[in-house]
């Protein structure tokens, strides 16, 4: 699994943590012959510090997030993200040998500033990078970058999920609250998440040939289909 960077408050990380923490635990007869300190008391004991940690920082938050117009939220800002990611990786391509004008693009439509949070779960940092994408994206380089080869709709798409974010503005206010997380609860989750990863790491490795459990140790994947 690719190094992350944790965006600390995020209710989809803690939630993406939790949901890959329960299909540890389901396996660990299987994985407890991976690593020494991977047994069924380790797995129970880490469920229950991602519960409690839960319990604790995001009871309020979660039971909003349960509701069906969060749930469409939630699919507008995966959207997003994958149409962010297939352009950001089409940049590179056709502009590896005009480093200034990739380098430019980046800078002035947020990659810079909120691509790493947004990819790791932070919707509030991809809301904030859709609204600078829409506000700074100009016409001039929407179709330098088009003729480069990119299709035009791809923009489009972005722009669409752009508009509808402001549909979704309360979730946003709700996640802005999380920011009053204090020290204590940050570096809770923090932890939670550096032990999460570790264990991705070695369980992708060890389900090399099965997609399924592999699929279910792959933050990014597990994070989209919360």
């Amino acid at each position: 699994m690719e190094t992350l960077t944790i965006c600390p408050t995020s209710t989809a990380t803690i939630l993406a943590c939790q949901k890959i923490a329960k299909t540890f635990k389901e396996n660990i007869y299987e994985l407890s012959s991976v690593r020494k300190e991977w047994d069924p008391e380790y797995a129970t004991s880490l469920n229950v510090w991602i519960d409690d940690t839960i319990e604790k920082h995001y009871s309020n938050t979660l039971s909003a997030l349960q509701e069906e117009r969060y749930r469409q939220w939630h699919e507008v800002m995966v959207a997003a993200l994958q149409h962010l990611k297939v352009l950001r990786a089409s940049i590179k391509i056709d502009f590896k040998k005009d480093k200034q004008f990739m380098n430019d693009f980046f800078e002035k439509t947020g990659y810079n500033e909120y691509f790493s949070d947004a990819k790791n779960g932070d919707h509030l940092s991809l809301y904030k990078f859709l609204k600078a994408f829409a506000a700074n994206l100009d016409e001039g380089t929407r179709q330098k970058i088009v003729d480069k080869g990119t299709m035009d709709s791809l923009f489009d798409k972005i722009m669409v999920c752009a508009n509808r974010v402001n549909e979704f503005e309360d979730c946003f206010v709700a996640l802005e609250g999380e920011a009053q997380l204090d020290n204590y609860g940050k570096n809770e989750v923090a932890s939670i998440y550096s032990t999460i990863q570790d264990i991705c790491r070695v369980a992708i490795a060890y389900y090399q040939f099965d997609a399924k459990l592999r699929n279910n140790f792959n933050y990014y994947k597990v994070l989209v289909n919360l």
